[in-house]
């Protein structure tokens, strides 16, 4: 779809991806559709899921909880957020969530610039099945602007 175009998406559509294992994406909109502005995207996370401690060397990123509470982490600082609440993750900075709840989570993510679903489209087969090799999730995490930085958060 050509930059600029408007893009009208129903419920429950858009481009299905596939990140860490229970981490499923639907994207409303990509660097593709908005000319690398932003991508849009709704992340379903399975109970107690989030990805790995990383940084976007680049890109921005904003998490808006849909369903379910999450513990963030921002640098050094550690936030609870929970259906609503809104968190901003500044490129640079190391960040992760996990979802805290029995349940699937649900939240919104928008990265600026967008561009993103290549990532997800390239490290989604590679996370899917139970022993990734780090060296190469780290090969994919670089090639797109990130550093992996740790594992993911923990409950407690």
């Amino acid at each position: 779809m050509a930059a600029n175009t408007s893009k009208v998406v129903s419920h429950g559509e858009g481009l299905r991806l596939q990140s860490g294992p229970g981490r499923d994406l639907i994207f409303k909109v990509t660097g593709e559709d908005t000319g690398g502005a932003f991508d849009y995207f709704i992340v379903q996370v399975a109970p107690h899921g989030g990805p790995p401690l990383h940084v976007h060397h680049h890109q921005e990123e904003t998490i808006h909880v849909l369903k379910g509470s999450y513990k963030i982490r921002i640098g050094d600082e550690i936030f609870r957020c929970k259906e609503g609440d809104f968190a901003y993750l500044p490129s640079k900075i190391p960040h992760a969530f996990l979802n805290l709840t029995d349940d699937q989570g649900e939240i919104i993510v928008v990265y600026t610039p967008g561009g993103g679903h290549k990532f997800y489209e390239e490290l989604g087969p590679m996370t899917r099945n139970d022993t990734p090799d780090p060296k190469a999730v780290g090969q994919v995490f670089e090639k797109y602007g990130m550093t992996l930085l740790g594992p993911p958060l923990s409950l407690y």
